[in-house]
């Protein structure tokens, strides 16, 4: 497979990707970066647009993928025959899509007892909304996540990072992962339901807790951490850039106070919500009086939790992530987390044709079975 350095943890562990777009590849990578073989199963595009496919291969590295046409008799054999020689499999599919293409995990209960069967879902396998539709920000939207997040007058989605990323990828991973452990003990897989809803949920607890013990307010930026409180927030430079304010403990909020050259007894009272909008505009006058450069200056190396906001472009090139290797492009080529306090390889670029072919017969298939499949158009390698 696809090359990685020594010591990843999961090398020896193939996994197959059914592929989507967004959180299940991108839970694939994760997968990939810790030493996984991931075999990916493609749609087989012939007169069909085009888009879908781009976006299906948007973030998409360290895989062997095939284009197999599951609509034929012959392309569900293939992809059973993969799936049957895979420890994992994850699927980004509409409840019962999967059954309907012949690779739902029932069909591999006897055949590969050990498959963890991921199935990374928005809604989740059953429930009102299961076959409908959606996206991050309708997944945000009905766990109360969206409506915490932006300005006073309007939510703000987060990127697509929360639902997608955060509530879907990472939980599904959780999963798997958990799934492995118990397979080791048990022999017996798994059949993973990881819906997006279910892991924003999840990561909503800290503020669902706080707002039911009456220490958040439903109301947008007039919280600690939302932007509310004028020493949890982002300032304006003189230049249109900004900084990050996290002065939260008080030791932290001395330091903030001091690198702007202001006096702590001569400011509002920082625990009172009536005093914050004063206390703000102290801050933005100072923060709006010099450029962003002058403040990295200030309070770099200080405990003030004051850092720059950067660009995508600009964070590529900051020193600590360069030191750390953390936010190379087009992906980090050193990963988290460390083990042993070394970093991971990212997986590199997808295998070629022959590795696809290795990949194919080590699953059963015979060379010429495989010549035959690509000369009748049901398995294309990408």
């Amino acid at each position: 497979m696809t090359g990685r350095a020594s010591g990843a943890p999961l090398i020896g562990i193939r996994v197959v990707e059914l592929a989507g777009i967004g959180p299940g590849p991108f839970a694939c990578t994760m997968l990939a970066d810790l030493g996984c073989d991931v075999i990916r199963i493609e749609r087989l595009l012939r007169q069909e647009s085009a888009l879908p496919d781009q976006l299906t291969r948007l973030g998409v590295r360290g895989r062997t993928t095939l284009a197999i046409d599951l609509k034929t008799e012959d392309g569900r054999r293939v992809a059973r025959a993969l799936i049957d020689a895979a420890d994992v499999v994850l699927e980004g599919f509409r409840p019962g899509v999967a059954e309907r293409l012949g690779v739902g995990p029932e069909e591999f209960e006897e055949s590969n007892p050990g498959l963890v069967y991921t199935r990374l879902t928005g809604w989740g396998q059953e429930g009102p909304y299961a076959a409908m539709a959606g996206h991050d920000i309708n997944y945000i939207g009905i766990t109360g996540a969206l409506a915490a997040i932006g300005e006073r007058a309007t939510p703000l989605p987060p990127l697509n990072l929360l639902g997608d990323y955060a509530g879907g990828s990472m939980f599904a991973v959780i999963g798997i992962l958990s799934a492995l452990v118990e397979r080791a003990a048990t022999g017996r897989g798994r059949v993973i339901d990881a819906a997006m809803i279910d892991g924003v949920s999840s990561l909503m607890t800290p503020v669902n807790d706080m707002q039911r013990a009456g220490l958040w307010t439903e109301e947008r930026a007039s919280n600690m951490l939302d932007g509310g409180a004028p020493f949890y927030r982002v300032y304006g430079t003189s230049d249109g850039r900004f900084m990050a304010v996290g002065a939260l403990e008080p030791v932290f909020y001395s330091a903030l106070v001091e690198g702007l050259g202001l006096e702590e007894s001569e400011l509002p009272n920082r625990f009172d919500p009536l005093m914050w909008p004063e206390l703000e505009s102290s801050f933005a006058a100072v923060f709006s009086a010099h450029p962003r450069t002058h403040w990295e200056g200030v309070f770099d190396g200080t405990d003030a939790c004051v850092t720059p906001v950067l660009t995508m472009t600009e964070a590529v090139h900051h020193p600590h992530n360069v030191a750390r290797r953390s936010a190379e492009a087009p992906a980090p080529t050193a990963l988290t987390p460390r083990f042993d306090g070394q970093a991971l390889e990212a997986a590199d670029h997808a295998s070629g044709w022959e590795e696809a072919k290795r990949v194919l017969v080590l699953s059963g298939i015979s060379e010429d079975a495989i010549e035959t499949l690509v000369a009748s158009e049901v398995i294309a390698h990408r």
